[in-house]
């Protein structure tokens, strides 16, 4: 089962002609119904996330000023990032689309997707930033941790941007293996995200950045996720999986020089559906109207397929249809990235 998590009441975080605004996730709404999934899928509403769960991730005079500085109108919070008054609100309802999300995995859905805004992988404990105010996913993680007892996560994070607000809530954590597939930090915003930043005293190994250089395409991201993300995920043995959905990374994307095409999305999210049997899955990033809209359906495709056909023979056939399966479209710098990064986690896990 495939259940989507939206509100159309995200619209009330207004931001203008900010590149973050209501048109992304409209687009994608709209896509949806126009192909009929809406009506095959199972669409529920999220609820606000309590304070309690927000401030299992944020601390208190982080998120007491965000909500006095939207009560008083809003503006920006740094060079771009956005609020309105009613943003403080908004943002509780995308984290409690997270934990919407999680709950309808924990009870049997396969996937659930949260289609929400604003996005969350930006924010840190103290700290709004990259058009993000609460950490959705980490909100949604602690929630589980605390009231439901899950114990191992695996968090996979394929926008183009380094996700540093959830990266840095869990850099200390062994229980949470934190793995994100990224431009080269050194080209683009946050400005960190490189292979050397591996997890901090119990959580080191646990923090795995793949960063990719300006124009890597389909086969270089693939080529790096088969070789890496599958078997540490295997090696880890997480409880539960939740996965940062960004399409920034898409060629026609503004903000990124990757060059992942439409068919990367139905890839990488069968590909995670195989790993993990069942996930979450959280809306990030991504600023093309056209990307969004024909890469969800396309993801969501993909998810459908998957989970009507036989699985390991659905893969393989995916893996054979995008080409994966051979090795010369891969430039030596990936492969060289590939080699510095299984050396360096090498005390930690094998691949």
């Amino acid at each position: 089962m495939i259940s989507m998590v939206y509100s159309p009441e995200y619209i009330k975080h207004e931001t203008g002609d900010h590149p973050e605004n209501m048109e992304r996730l409209h687009v994608i709404v709209e896509s949806l119904e126009k192909k009929g999934i809406l009506n095959e899928i199972n669409v529920s509403k999220p609820q606000i996330a309590k304070y309690e769960d927000i401030l299992r991730v944020h601390t208190a005079s982080y998120i007491n000023s965000l909500r006095s500085f939207c009560r008083k109108g809003g503006g920006y919070l740094d060079f771009d990032t956005f609020a309105s008054p009613e943003t403080y609100k908004t943002a509780k309802l995308a984290a409690g689309g997270a934990i919407k999300a999680s709950k309808l995995v924990l009870n049997g859905c396969n996937v659930a997707y949260s289609v929400a805004r604003p996005p969350g992988h930006h924010a840190t404990q103290d700290r709004a930033g990259g058009f993000c105010f609460f950490n959705n996913l980490a909100v949604a993680l602690e929630y589980l941790r605390r009231v439901h007892g899950v114990k191992k996560f695996l968090v996979f994070d394929f926008d183009v941007h380094y996700g540093n607000g959830t990266a840095e809530t869990f850099y200390e954590d062994p229980d949470v293996l934190y793995v994100s597939i990224h431009q080269d930090p050194s080209t683009i915003f946050p400005g960190n995200g490189f292979i050397e930043e591996i997890g901090k005293g119990a959580g080191e190994g646990y923090n795995l950045n793949i960063p990719m250089p300006p124009g890597s395409g389909d086969s270089d991201y693939m080529f790096m996720l088969k070789g890496i993300l599958e078997p540490v995920a295997h090696e880890f043995g997480a409880d539960f999986y939740l996965v940062d959905v960004g399409f920034d990374g898409h060629m026609d994307d503004p903000f990124s020089r990757i060059q992942l095409t439409d068919d990367f999305y139905p890839w990488i999210a069968s590909k995670m559906l195989d790993i993990a049997g069942s996930m979450v899955l959280i809306l990030e990033g991504g600023y093309s109207l056209g990307a969004l809209s024909r890469c969800n359906v396309k993801l969501i495709n993909g998810l459908r397929d998957q989970l009507t056909s036989n699985t390991s023979q659905k893969q393989a056939d995916l893996d054979v249809s995008r080409g994966t399966d051979v090795s010369e479209n891969i430039s030596p710098e990936t492969r060289n990235i590939f080699k510095n990064i299984k050396d360096l986690f090498s005390p930690f896990f094998e691949f």
